[in-house]
């Protein structure tokens, strides 16, 4: 491999920008989503893996512990309250290095996720059977890690990101953090934390599908139950005056006069009963679900920080894009591709493409100026390594 620097492609991005198709698609699945709990869980393992490396070693060691399972529980909602029949059990799977056996990783781990969600959720840690499956890894990887000056990839991959938000991503963003917002929920103690967002624009119009699991101690009867739910649209009509069209709870049945075919929860998520998570099937790197751009499929949660480019190269790829928009006046969109060879130092990826679209004719000197803006990101990766192990930027 060289050690010059890294090849650098700009090109023009492929048209119609985003924001001049016809239509577009977008999705986030909240903070009780099922999905959401697992890569959160995940995450918060592998930085308290990261953490307690550093106290006992010095450094961040290898692991991974990006592989989850949340299995679905029992439950029998009621109006004023039902009950949890079995809890829903989360599984952390993975490989994290134990040098002499000094730790007690399962521990760590487990210990890690529950304290996750007694902060974050308000089922609390209780609700849920944590389970760690986080085994030792093989020696070849734990070496990239050790004896070199600069930190390596410790995978081949490859990251993507794109900038700027369009109209109908912020406001699904907006939205998300409504739902989750404390002002929310002591307005609406009946909304659980378990929230989906689909979002559609077809030409100017924007319309938003939404779900929300309600919690059964706070509805008396079917009746509460709607007038709960209208409110709760009128309130998120005011707040979105921009959307044309929000629907919420769309399987309800509208003639319901029992528990039956409402979205009712004893605890405001659907784990609770039927509905499974896994780590890397929600939300990308930037909070969103976006099929009509570039997007890679790498679950970014749980990764190791230091080292491993599937989380990464995701989130400096996004912050190439941000900086190439915001930096160069002429460019009114970006998509960035990072690839990675593994035991090559992460500012020298194998290949970079900086796919921009811009205000008139791409020229060579647009072309030089966002090649250096994606060569300063690149000697800051450091930076933003460590911001990652402090837990200071979401990937998901």
């Amino acid at each position: 491999m060289p050690t010059a620097g890294p090849v650098i492609v700009v090109q023009p991005a492929p048209a119609p920008r985003c924001a001049e198709r016809l239509t577009e698609m977008c999705e986030h699945k909240g903070i009780g989503h099922p999905d959401t709990i697992t890569d959160a869980s995940c995450e918060a393992a592998a930085l308290a893996l990261a953490r307690v490396y550093r106290q006992v070693f010095g450094q961040v060691l290898h692991f991974n512990v990006d592989k989850g399972l949340l299995v679905a529980g029992r439950s029998e909602p009621r109006f004023g309250g039902g009950r949890i029949i079995e809890p829903p059990k989360l599984i952390i799977c993975g490989r994290a290095a134990n040098p002499g056996g000094q730790l007690d990783v399962s521990e760590i781990v487990v210990s890690a996720a529950a304290d996750y969600l007694k902060r974050n959720l308000r089922a609390g840690a209780e609700r849920f059977r944590i389970v760690s499956e986080v085994k030792e890894g093989s020696a070849s990887l734990q070496q990239v890690y050790t004896g070199r000056s600069a930190r390596v990839a410790n995978d081949t991959s490859f990251g993507v990101g794109f900038a700027p938000l369009s109209a109908l991503e912020q406001i699904i963003l907006d939205l998300a953090s409504i739902l989750r917002s404390a002002s929310f929920r002591h307005s609406f103690p009946a909304a659980g934390d378990d929230f989906k967002i689909m979002g559609l624009r077809n030409g100017a119009e924007h319309s938003l599908i939404v779900a929300v699991a309600l919690i059964d101690s706070h509805v008396r009867d079917a009746q509460h139950y709607f007038e709960i739910k209208d409110e709760m649209v009128r309130h998120l009509r005011g707040e979105l005056p921009q959307v044309a069209s929000l629907v919420l709870n769309a399987l309800d049945d509208p003639h319901a006069h029992s528990e039956s075919g409402l979205h009712l929860t004893v605890t405001g998520l659907s784990a609770e009963m039927g509905d499974d998570g896994q780590v890397g099937r929600g939300n990308r790197v930037n909070g969103l679900i976006t099929p009509g751009r570039p997007m890679s499929l790498e679950a970014a949660a749980g990764k190791n920080p230091v080292a491993h480019v599937g989380k990464i190269y995701n989130v400096l790829a996004n912050a190439i894009a941000r900086a190439l928009c915001f930096q160069l006046p002429e460019v009114v969109e970006a998509n960035v591709q990072l690839l990675s060879a593994i035991g090559q130092p992460l500012a020298q990826p194998r290949m970079v493409v900086l796919e921009v679209a811009v205000r008139g004719r791409l020229t060579l000197e647009v072309k030089e100026r966002a090649a250096a803006i994606a060569l300063e990101q690149l000697d800051a990766v450091e930076v933003l390594v460590e911001r990652l192990a402090q837990g200071e930027l979401s990937v998901y």
